[in-house]
């Protein structure tokens, strides 16, 4: 078992070894598979199919193993190499880590959102965006979105998420706002204009890349889900007895059958079931 660490308690070394991996999974061309991946899996309400890594309770264990098999290419680098986390709500400056020259770089130039510093600035060369939905060959940022401002999520808002007891709730995807909080967290929970929360207010305070299905384009993606997923494992021992829901594979009658993943179903493209997942400490552990 090896730890993850929160992001600015890095050392230089462990910062310089991170950024050297990632710049290798890039290059040999693996990088750009988990960005096809996971915008393949970005399935909302509204498409039809099984719906397993967002807008649905398979959120947390689908991007554990997301976040698993992406360390582990990282780790075929260097195995001393594990996910730092991001604490976006006290590590708030656009100026200071994770947003330094030497670890993510920062945030865009005026007009482009170009982003101009850091060693995934499109000058360095080894960051050329070429999974996506733009044609900006370059990783691009908009901190706070000045045009529209939105803010990171306070201690309170994300509190709001950790301290619902019921994990989730019907109708199992982004409108499931009575109770429930993997869209308490995942952040579907409100509309763009009043601000939506957690998880989805950080993709739209970074901007650029981060705010469509190929999100992972930026790197700042890992770090963000991997808080995340230790945010998850909090409520886990929050709640410790509530469980992951739905437990059983929803009725024929029900408009989510075969859409979304209950406790023992296989989730794709791994097929690794949310019970395999529970249990983030068989793998990792957190330093705190």
């Amino acid at each position: 078992m090896y730890t993850r660490k929160n992001q600015k308690d890095l050392d230089a070394g462990e910062r310089a070894r991170f950024v050297t991996a990632l710049l290798e999974v890039k290059r040999r061309g693996v990088y750009d598979e988990f960005v096809r991946l996971h915008g393949q899996y970005f399935v909302s309400d509204g498409e039809g199919g099984q719906r397993v890594g967002h807008m649905s309770p398979s959120f947390f264990p689908w991007h554990r193993q997301y976040l698993l098999e992406f360390e582990r290419a990282l780790q075929q680098v260097d195995p001393r190499v594990t996910l730092p986390y991001w604490d976006w709500t006290t590590d708030q400056s656009p100026t200071a880590a994770p947003w330094t020259d030497d670890f993510l770089g920062g945030n865009g130039r005026p007009g482009d959102h170009r982003v101009m510093t850091g060693p995934f600035a499109f000058d360095r060369g080894g960051w050329p965006v070429d999974v996506g939905v733009t044609e900006e060959k370059y990783l691009m940022r908009d901190f706070g979105r000045p045009a529209d401002p939105v803010a990171l999520p306070t201690p309170a808002e994300l509190a709001r998420a950790v301290d619902d007891p019921v994990y989730d709730s019907a109708p199992w995807d982004s409108t499931s706002t009575t109770a429930g909080f993997r869209n308490k967290m995942e952040g579907w929970t409100v509309g763009e204009k009043e601000g939506w929360h957690n998880h989805n207010r950080v993709h739209l305070w970074v901007g650029g890349q981060m705010t469509g299905g190929t999100s992972p384009n930026d790197p700042v993606f890992w770090l963000h889900h991997t808080f995340i997923d230790l945010v998850w494992a909090r409520w886990q021992a929050r709640h410790p007895g509530s469980v992951y829901e739905p437990r059983r594979p929803l009725p024929a009658s029900d408009p989510q059958h075969g859409r979304v993943i209950s406790l023992d179903e296989p989730m794709a493209p791994w097929q690794v079931r949310p019970s395999e997942l529970l249990d983030h400490t068989r793998f990792y552990q957190y330093a705190q």
